[in-house]
């Protein structure tokens, strides 16, 4: 059974369906490692296209010698997009096409009164590639969606399907968890130099080193715990146990891009303030402590 226990854990991205089966541009536009997916860089995807709301608007069934047009309504009304600024969603969902609106009805009928999950539907029914998640989309945030697919996710209780239309077709979604958005950030060396003459700092702040250990045997800084990226698979399973996810956290590498990775991973596992160091430990000894080696 692919439930939501047996794949929350996943949480891969959605990526753009197939042309027989859809539109190619990909509903959701956020990028997730799984676990770090071997750390290979991130590709920013582009930002959706603007598409104009169409609610409650009416669709045809598709069955044959039928004229009828069903009205569809989007039941979303019972939570306010606005409450729910800063958080984000655990979202999953199914994709039927324009003209499948019965379907749709039949599909949430199944959920409502026939106590179906709505993971195994979309594994069966499903347009959308997350099908092969069980329909997850993992934890998305506004602005990372089509405006359609995200007003009505802002809008919808907890635990409760809704549908809504976007230009891919017709959506049942559930949200089926809330939390504060986490906070990604860079910190400039200079700054992080200011912060690290305060002794408060050092023993408060969760300090990272994703570099591996020849480098820090040429060039280190204090306080920075040392987690080799190579040895990802060691440590990656035991990071909350290890670190608080609720504390200010800060990676370091040697010119930035790895921390930023890892930076990036560390958010997508509920790390609230994460702080990726620009420039890595080179910009540091070049612009804020000269006796830190260059290498």
């Amino acid at each position: 059974m692919l439930g939501l226990r047996a794949r929350a854990a996943a949480r891969l991205p959605c990526p753009s369906p197939s042309p027989s089966s859809a539109p190619t541009t990909s509903l959701a536009r956020f990028a997730r490692l799984s676990p770090l997916t071997a750390l290979a860089p991130l590709a920013s995807a582009p930002p959706p296209a603007s598409l104009s709301a169409r609610w409650g608007g009416s669709m045809r069934t598709g069955g044959t010698g039928s004229n009828s047009r069903p009205t569809t309504r989007v039941f979303c009304t019972a939570a306010s997009s606005a409450q729910r600024e800063g958080k984000e969603l655990l979202v999953q969902h199914l994709l039927v096409g324009e003209k499948d609106v019965r379907l749709l009805v039949d599909l949430e009928k199944s959920i409502i009164a026939g106590g179906v999950d709505l993971s195994d539907l979309a594994v069966e029914h499903s347009l959308c590639p997350s099908k092969e998640n069980g329909g997850m989309l993992g934890w998305v945030r506004k602005g990372q969606m089509v405006p359609e697919f995200e007003e009505a996710a802002f809008s919808a209780p907890l635990n409760k399907v809704v549908r809504c239309k976007t230009k891919f077709g017709w959506h049942l979604l559930q949200v089926l968890a809330e939390r504060d958005q986490c906070v990604l950030q860079d910190i400039d060396p200079e700054e992080l130099h200011t912060k690290m003459q305060d002794p408060s700092f050092l023993e408060e702040a969760q300090l990272i080193d994703v570099r591996e250990p020849d480098e820090v045997a040429k060039a280190s800084l204090p306080g920075f715990k040392v987690l080799p990226l190579r040895q990802f698979g060691t440590w990656g399973p035991v990071m909350t146990d290890e670190f608080n996810p609720q504390k200010d956290t800060y990676v370091l590498c040697h010119h930035g891009m790895r921390s930023m990775q890892v930076a990036k991973w560390l958010q997508s596992q509920g790390f609230k303030k994460v702080y990726n160091v620009t420039g890595g430990i080179h910009a540091y000894a070049v612009k804020a402590d000269s006796s830190v080696p260059t290498y």
